[in-house]
């Protein structure tokens, strides 16, 4: 198979492409272990929330979508990966039964000014369900290499520093939680440690041989001679292990309450993201620390809820900034 290089790349629209068969098994394992939020895992339960039904995460939806995006093209182009996502939209939740495809365009496309070996195409991905209705877009850019141009592998890396201790990382955990409260007592520029997450080899391969299959995510001995110089996650199992962390800290902090017989929030879904970034490469055995900081919150015509602005951020265990991105959330209010 040619490969695509950026030279090779048209600005325009790409067909529709796919036929992803969403199934509750799916969705549920998914749920299970990135996204434990009741109406991505409980039927009966997900009736009563905001969603009105069983969906699937909407880092799941990104994740398919990144699958349909790999099949459609990266799997022939010589992709350089991305350095994040400039917004995204979950529009209409997705349904076990649901089929989806998606839609690409290519919306512009520069050389780099810094680096003579590649190029950036920027990108809107439009993700349909089976009805042609739009369950998820954004726009994101993607580094493609130039005809000719060799591979710039990387010198080693450096030895890792020493991993914030499992105490240090719990106590960072529940400093100042802001998960407990509701839209009425949360506090612009309040800080919440999440705690820390080891990226495992085997997860990382098991992720992106599922989603993104892109060769330095699924083969070693392909991702020391990349770009990269080593294995490294799919940007979006690093996204999905944040919502992980959170959301089980969101539930440890929310039955804590309960047992002291305080009444807790009820969280809505997510309308999307703005300004995800990888800042860094995510190598298989990285620890990432996770942060949340309270940016913005404001009223919406829904009764009883608001909107919260969140930004999120994981640093590595020498202290570099490797993922970070601008949240929206639902939030119940006290009344």
């Amino acid at each position: 198979m040619d490969l695509e290089f950026f030279e090779d790349v048209a600005v325009g629209e790409a067909p529709l492409f796919g036929a992803y068969e969403v199934s509750e098994e799916e969705v549920i394992h998914f749920a299970k272990q990135f996204d434990p939020q009741p109406f991505h895992l409980d039927k009966e339960a997900a009736k009563r929330t905001l969603l009105g039904g069983l969906s699937a995460s909407g880092w799941h939806t990104a994740s398919m979508s990144m699958r349909l995006l790999y099949d459609s093209f990266l799997v022939r182009a010589a992709s350089m990966g991305s350095p994040g996502v400039d917004e995204l939209k979950w529009l209409k939740p997705v349904r076990p039964g649901d089929r989806l495809s998606l839609r690409r365009s290519v919306l512009d496309k520069k050389e780099s000014k810094s680096r003579p070996d590649f190029g950036v195409v920027q990108s809107q991905i439009d993700v349909l369900n089976q009805a042609g209705d739009l369950v998820m877009t954004y726009r994101s850019p993607l580094m493609l290499r130039r005809r000719g141009a060799a591979v710039q592998v990387p010198a080693p890396q450096a030895p890792h520093k020493a991993a914030q201790s499992d105490e240090a990382s719990a106590a960072e955990a529940v400093a100042q939680p802001f998960q407990g409260l509701f839209f009425d007592d949360i506090a612009v520029g309040q800080r919440m440690g999440i705690g820390s997450l080891t990226m495992d080899k085997e997860a990382i391969l098991a992720f992106a041989r599922k989603y993104d299959p892109q060769p330095f995510h699924t083969d070693e001995a392909a991702a020391a001679k990349s770009q990269f110089g080593g294995l490294i996650a799919s940007g979006w199992h690093t996204a999905a292990s944040f919502m992980g962390q959170l959301v089980r800290l969101r539930i440890k902090t929310s039955d804590a309450l309960r047992a002291q017989g305080v009444k807790v929030p009820e969280l809505g879904p997510s309308p999307g993201f703005n300004n995800m970034r990888w800042r860094a490469p995510v190598y298989a055995g990285d620890t990432l620390r996770f942060k949340s900081e309270i940016r913005n919150k404001r009223a919406v015509s829904r009764p009883g809820w608001g909107l919260v602005f969140i930004h999120n951020t994981g640093f590595n265990q020498n202290d570099q900034l490797a993922f970070e991105f601008e949240a929206i959330a639902f939030w119940q209010m006290r009344s």
